[in-house]
């Protein structure tokens, strides 16, 4: 077991190499400018967001469609993931996780457009979509859309499922002594009461959900930042001189180079917001929506809350946390840097940060469950419904109670080549996206009705 997590461990440091960090990056760059930086809508995205386009079809509101796709996407990756990037990369990497999201945005959009227009309805009209339905009608390549609904299918279980319960049971354990028996007990009935009712409880509970947990922990790093608010000009400053020049260590931070810096900034940051690796999508086909681009606005805000937001308070609050008590935070990495990190608020402080992982964690397990069934229903068709389901609600448990090392590195390996296939369908499809949205966007229509055709398909 051990010589085959070595291996797997060397496989993902090649798919998460410097390859897929440029090739990401660069799709992200690529499509910002394509789109003549769509990242200016972000705003009205935002307003789309909460309107609703209840005449359209769809199986779930445009907000219901973000709040999944947020609740899969905003984990303990913002928290642990942006720790890790400050600790190898140093203060720089925050800006470099936040270029991640910027440009990112464009990547988002575009994903979210194709899926949208190439989605199809099953024999009892519920959309389906993603990348996989892209490349099969779009690009007219369905075995990378089977290789595509293949890496999901089983990746969900693992950085979707599995590893978040183990997240769970071992910070409850750790913080109020309950065993991991009663908390994957707890925990598999409240999956179960949300997944087995499919997209719409998913969506019910994530709407509810995702605007608690973002909140709550924005509150805590706003009290936090209100803290240590002497230290905050320094914070800024040495976060973008950290960012384009190599540091030494001292004063809390370890020595880095400029490329180290990039290469944690930019892979923890596309970790984190999930820009091109065709997970979101799924979601945003779901959508009630009067045509691709009105959806694909909305979810690309996904990646403003995620990044841009989230990410970079929990940077702020780490660099500046670090300068204010550089001896008392040295040498710690991940987990242990944010836990030090949110003591700075007297008593609650560690509770808002458990509560904070938790609902991450949790809410992960909710969206992956819906992007895992999309996948299998692509390559089996709808009779696998109940039993994956039932599968899955079964699996949180045994995550809870579970070594998972391995698990989470095969997961991982699975995740990163889960965008490959992606790739092709954003950058063959780069002209749809780019038309698509002078029609309803550029040509200011976005309240005019797609005549896209959405077939039944035999599922």
């Amino acid at each position: 077991m051990e010589a085959l997590n070595n291996f797997v461990n060397a496989v993902n440091g090649i798919v998460w190499g410097p390859v897929m960090l440029v090739l990401l990056f660069g799709t992200h760059v690529y499509l910002t400018i394509r789109t003549k930086f769509i990242q200016r809508y972000t705003f009205k995205a935002i307003k789309l967001s909460v309107t609703p386009d209840k005449e359209a079809e769809g199986d779930i509101s445009g907000f219901g469609a973000l709040a999944t796709a947020l609740a899969a996407t905003i984990g303990t990756g913002n928290i642990v993931g942006v720790a890790t990037a400050v600790a190898l990369g140093g203060p720089g990497a925050v800006l470099w996780c936040w270029l991640t999201g910027l440009f990112g945005i464009a990547t988002k959009y575009g994903e979210a457009l194709v899926a949208i227009k190439y989605r199809v309805k099953d024999k009892e009209g519920a959309m389906l979509g993603g990348p996989m339905y892209a490349l099969e009608r779009g690009l007219g390549q369905k075995w990378l859309g089977v290789l595509f609904a293949v890496f999901a299918g089983v990746a969900c279980f693992g950085i979707g499922n599995m590893t978040q319960a183990n997240s769970i049971a071992t910070m409850v354990e750790q913080n109020f002594n309950v065993p991991p028996v009663a908390t994957g007990v707890i925990l598999t009935v409240a999956t179960g009461f949300a997944v087995l009712g499919g997209v719409k409880s998913i969506a019910k509970v994530c709407e509810t959900l995702v605007p608690f947990m973002a909140g709550f922990y924005i509150l805590g790093c706003a009290i936090i930042l209100f803290i240590n608010a002497p230290y905050l000009g320094e914070t800024v400053r040495i976060i973008f001189e950290g960012a384009f020049s190599p540091r030494a260590a001292g004063g809390g931070f370890v020595g880095t180079t400029i490329m180290m810096t990039i290469r944690f900034g930019i892979a923890r940051g596309l970790f984190t917001n999930e820009a091109g690796l065709g997970s979101a999508p799924i979601a945003a086909a779901a959508a009630q929506t009067r045509n691709p681009v009105h959806q694909s606005l909305v979810a690309m805000s996904g990646v403003f809350w995620d990044t841009i937001i989230v990410c970079a308070m929990t940077g702020l609050v780490l660099v500046s946390s670090i300068l204010k008590n550089p001896e008392g935070m040295e040498g710690l990495n991940g987990g242990l840097l944010t836990s030090a990190a949110f003591n700075t608020i007297p008593v609650v402080g560690p509770i808002v940060l458990t509560i904070g992982l938790i609902t991450f964690a949790w809410s992960t397990i909710l969206g992956w469950s819906y992007y895992g069934e999309r996948a299998w229903v692509y390559l089996v068709g709808t009779k696998c419904l109940k039993p994956f389901r039932i599968a899955w609600v079964i699996v949180v448990f045994i995550g809870c109670v579970t070594a998972l090392d391995l698990v989470w590195n095969i997961a991982d390996t699975l995740n990163a080549m889960m965008a490959f296939p992606n790739l092709v369908a954003l950058l063959g499809l780069t002209g749809v996206i780019v038309s698509e949205t002078k029609k309803y966007l550029w040509d200011d229509n976005m309240d005019a009705w797609s005549d896209d055709d959405i077939p039944t398909v035999d599922k």
